[in-house]
């Protein structure tokens, strides 16, 4: 088999696992939307702040040390221990159920039946208050996410895989992150929409999202649905913290990986928990073999920055509703 077309298939399955990372964001978005029917603009500073949290409960970190030793001339920043990977995951999941809590008492609870552009600009403070209460919280330094997750390519792969080519193919490089990210985005996936469409709180979700007050009619409760999804959003998000984190440091740009999941929102649609990790799918090997046998060779490279929103642009002229979503036909 031709070298070329060896590492063309191995851009592609790389583009594969990237893309399952970009759908375990776009998850939570789409959570977040059939549950009110408005764009979390907050879900990527949810994954920032979720693995802040999460470093700083593993390194035991004291919270607010850099205020409270400016205020007191303490320096404090440590508490001495280091909490196990499992049990910080715990802690963190905690906090982020607690923050649903506050999200829905403080925000969405006197936002109800409000026009959709109110509860975005909602979401969009909530996104820089998020920010700057992480940074406040637990620093604005570049920090190590290490919770056991194996890194770097599979010897296993390319051992099995180096005889598809010539003396100078060395088999396909996979990093076994990817790999793990994968399986729990499948897991992910298979869970939430199996919740979403055979559990009476998955039809009551889609029900609040068509119309608050027929919902609190025949009665639904807004306030618990809104509590359950914003925390499974948030659980979601971790999840995608901790794959990105791990992957590339707990850093604040973590935060602009919601750029990334809007084309594959837009390819997926913004109803389809399924559409997510297909849009994902397709996004993140669209660009990896785009830049493979176009980018690079014709482009200068760099294609990977832009192919995703110009194939998203292309998906809102031709199926605005995406791939999955639902065509929504209003009388007037």
């Amino acid at each position: 088999m031709p070298d070329q077309l060896l590492y063309g298939i191995e851009a592609a399955v790389n583009g594969l696992m990237a893309g399952v990372l970009y759908a375990l964001v776009a998850l939570g978005f789409v959570l977040i939307f059939k549950s009110s029917g408005i764009f979390n603009y907050a879900q990527g500073v949810f994954a920032l702040f979720s693995a802040l949290t999460l470093v700083g409960i593993m390194e035991g970190q004291v919270p607010f040390a850099h205020l409270i030793n400016s205020i007191f001339g303490t320096e404090v920043h440590h508490f001495g221990w280091h909490v196990p990977a499992v049990l910080a995951i715990a802690f963190t999941v905690l906090v982020m159920v607690g923050l649903a809590i506050l999200v829905e008492r403080y925000i969405l609870r006197h936002l109800v039946n409000q026009p959709d552009i109110i509860l975005f600009m909602a979401t969009i403070g909530l996104a820089y208050f998020m920010e700057g209460f992480g940074d406040l919280m637990w620093g604005s330094d570049i920090k190590t996410l290490d919770i056991g997750i194996p890194q770097g390519g599979s010897f296993w792969i390319e051992e099995n895989t180096a005889w598809l080519g010539g003396e100078g193919f060395y088999g396909f490089f996979i990093d076994r992150l990817d790999i793990v990210a994968a399986c729990v985005a499948a897991v992910l996936v298979v869970g939430l929409t199996l919740f979403s469409q055979y559990t009476k709180q998955g039809r009551a979700l889609r029900a609040v999202a068509d119309d608050h007050q027929a919902a609190l009619s025949v009665g639904i409760s807004l306030r618990f649905i809104w509590v359950l999804v914003w925390s499974i959003a948030g659980v979601v998000a971790l999840v995608a913290g901790i794959m990105w984190g791990s992957k590339s440091g707990v850093q604040f740009s973590l935060s602009l990986i919601a750029l990334k999941a809007l084309p594959v929102l837009m390819l997926g649609g913004f109803t389809s928990i399924p559409g997510a990790i297909v849009g994902g799918l397709i996004i993140g090997m669209g660009e990896k073999l785009f830049e493979f046998a176009i980018g690079a060779p014709f482009l200068g490279g760099a294609t990977e920055n832009w192919f995703a929103y110009v194939l998203a642009l292309l998906f809102l002229v031709f199926r605005p509703q995406g791939l999955f979503g639902e065509k929504i036909i209003e009388r007037v």
